[in-house]
């Protein structure tokens, strides 16, 4: 699947795909992905560390206890020497150390979560800016805020952060343009 990695959203659908079909230590993800990563990036889109969006998003084997049938079922069919092994054989536990992979759907929303969590995270220190406009910022952030301060009808949250972004940004995003757009009518409504 060839796909145009042009913001954090895309980067992560990219790298679910590639970890998918290869789960992959941080250095064989690291060299294709770079190559995707390129002029299409928008440019008010601050671009994430790989090491961070691998954190955020995916599960990386430790080398303890059973190794995962995602990447034990990857390993099995692309090493010969590895076919038949069991989950906690020393062989294969070597090889799928410190591999990244795609969460089973039990696991994932765990790790969505601690994603969430981290969004607002950086969603706050966006509202405690004091500047006028944000340069960078992530569209995850600013998503995973407005769905929080649109949940507990903080409604002028949503207005004041959308002024410190640039309209543009505002504009491309339906998502965030919707729940902004949602704000200024109950604001006005005096709800």
């Amino acid at each position: 699947m060839e796909m145009f990695v042009s913001d954090e959203r895309s980067a992560i659908d990219w790298l679910t795909d590639f970890l998918k079909r290869r789960p992959s230590t941080y250095q064989e993800v690291h060299t294709d992905f770079i190559s995707q990563l390129g002029a299409g990036w928008k440019k008010h889109e601050e671009k994430p560390e790989l090491a961070a969006l691998l954190e955020d998003n995916f599960i990386q084997y430790d080398g303890t206890g059973d190794v995962p049938s995602q990447i034990h079922s990857y390993l099995s069919t692309n090493h010969k020497d590895l076919r038949g092994l069991e989950k906690n054989s020393p062989a294969l536990v070597a090889k799928a150390k410190d591999r990244w992979y795609v969460p089973d759907p039990n696991k994932a929303q765990d790790l969505e979560k601690k994603r969430e969590k981290a969004l607002l995270k950086e969603f706050d220190q966006y509202r405690a800016f004091t500047g006028r406009r944000l340069k960078e910022f992530r569209l995850e952030a600013l998503r995973a805020g407005f769905r929080t301060a649109w949940g507990s009808k903080d409604y002028q949250t949503i207005i004041d952060i959308a002024a410190k972004v640039p309209d543009a940004a505002l504009q491309e995003d339906e998502k965030l343009l919707t729940l902004y757009d949602l704000a200024l009518t109950r604001t006005e409504d005096g709800i």
